[in-house]
């Protein structure tokens, strides 16, 4: 698991342990004791996972404070993969705050367990009123427990699409009856940004090769969409199931991620005003943001870069899901004049913008600047697959080779095949 995201907090292992073992109310803040259980994610030891049993154990359900230390210490351990301690994660299966059960639920599934007991109480969940019945779901996919079929199954009408979705991937998964996968598909055109992305994940766990065309144009973000085909590539291409050749066009339309190349589900019901547009670049839902990228180069192909400079200089610097977006149109708009802020963030290393080193990669050979030949090239020694990828796409654009010729014997198979493929 890639944990760089965990390391938000300045505290050490043994900091972190003595406020858990604090008492709530003697803490100047009680959100400090969150903060700790949340940052021994970054400490797999036994000290640390004895330290969130004892959150668990030593918490009052009955305060909201409490609670949500509680939730957090079953999450904590779920990411720490933490098996010794399922029995006291499984005694909060029983609670009766529905996210201490969610956070549970979802923690068993993260630890693993062939426990038919355990599998069992999960679900039963199913049958109690209230609950956050995907997650339940979903873990008994994973754990292929069949028991639980006819529970799930009444599930497959749910209101709730994520809900829904999760639902029907997984009859489809114990049946191998794949005749009612198209109504997860449809969902990768709801109006509902949670269940376009919760259809992916379905899909992914289902292994549905078919939909990769579907996947890639759906109106989520890029990381939802790479994922998903990195992972059914990681799955199918070792049995033969799809090769490299096949999904190519379609993962590297996503890496292109040109708005043009994604469905929408929303439209204007009028030409909206630039600032209007400029705004939807910070919807956390990415459909809106591609329309308005689309907007954009439709409609005001004049006036987008200084607008773009402007809201970059104003608050997109800060904000990874526009920032992205400002990035990426400056290539589309062959923005020349922002080479040294693409080669910039090609460079930026924060965690929350890795996105943004793609989308600067990709801009930069749109740019068709060959000094960004040198710059790209320095991005080969990264661990980061769609970053390294991205560069090769944009060298080829920049009419250089030798990005594939370092590229040929990489680690990463998915790289060998690309800097080696005819495409």
């Amino acid at each position: 698991m890639d944990k760089r995201f965990f390391k938000i907090f300045g505290l050490t292992e043994d900091q972190a342990i003595a406020i858990i073992d604090t008492p709530l109310e003697q803490l100047e803040d009680p959100t400090d004791k969150y903060i700790a259980v949340s940052h021994l994610i970054n400490f797999p030891t036994e000290q640390s996972i004895a330290a969130l049993v004892r959150a668990i154990e030593t918490s009052n359900p009955a305060e909201l404070d409490h609670r949500i230390v509680r939730r957090k210490a079953v999450e904590s351990l779920g990411r720490l993969q933490a098996e010794s301690a399922l029995p006291v994660i499984r005694q909060c299966l029983n609670d009766d705050d529905i996210y201490t059960v969610e956070n549970t639920v979802w923690a068993i599934g993260e630890i693993g367990t062939k426990d038919s007991e355990i599998l069992e109480e999960v679900a039963q969940l199913l049958d109690k009123p209230g609950q956050i019945y995907r997650v339940i779901i979903h873990t008994l996919a994973n754990a292929d427990y069949q028991p639980a079929l006819e529970r799930v199954q009444k599930f497959t009408q749910a209101e709730d699409e994520p809900t829904r979705s999760a639902a029907i991937a997984t009859v489809c998964r114990f049946t191998g009856d794949y005749s009612q996968i198209t109504e997860v598909i449809t969902l990768l055109q709801s109006p509902n940004v949670n269940a376009r992305r919760g259809c992916i994940q379905d899909l992914i766990d289902s292994h549905y090769y078919k939909a990769i065309p579907q996947i890639a144009r759906c109106p989520v973000s890029l990381v939802f969409r790479l994922r998903a085909l990195r992972m059914l590539l990681d799955a199918g291409v070792p049995t033969g199931e799809i090769t490299f050749a096949e999904v190519q066009p379609d993962l590297e339309q996503v890496l292109y991620d040109h708005p043009n190349d994604i469905d929408m589900v929303h439209e204007y019901d009028v030409t909206p005003l630039l600032n209007f547009v400029i705004d939807e670049l910070y919807q956390t839902d990415f459909g809106r943001c591609y329309l308005a990228t689309k907007t954009l180069l439709d409609i005001y192909l004049q006036e987008a870069p200084q607008a773009l400079l402007a809201t970059y200089m104003d608050k997109a610097y800060n904000d990874y899901g526009a920032h992205y977006h400002v990035m990426k149109l400056l290539g589309w708009l062959k923005y020349t004049s922002g080479y040294d802020l693409l080669v910039e963030n090609l460079h930026n290393r924060e965690p929350q913008f890795q996105k943004s080193r793609t989308a600067c990669a990709i801009a930069l050979g749109e740019l068709g600047d060959s000094r960004a030949v040198t710059e790209l090239k320095t991005c080969l020694s990264t661990p980061i697959w769609d970053l390294k990828y991205a560069c090769l796409l944009a060298l080829d654009r920049l009419g250089d080779s030798s990005g594939r010729e370092t590229c040929a014997t990489d680690a990463d198979w998915l790289i060998r095949a690309k800097a080696t493929s005819h495409n």
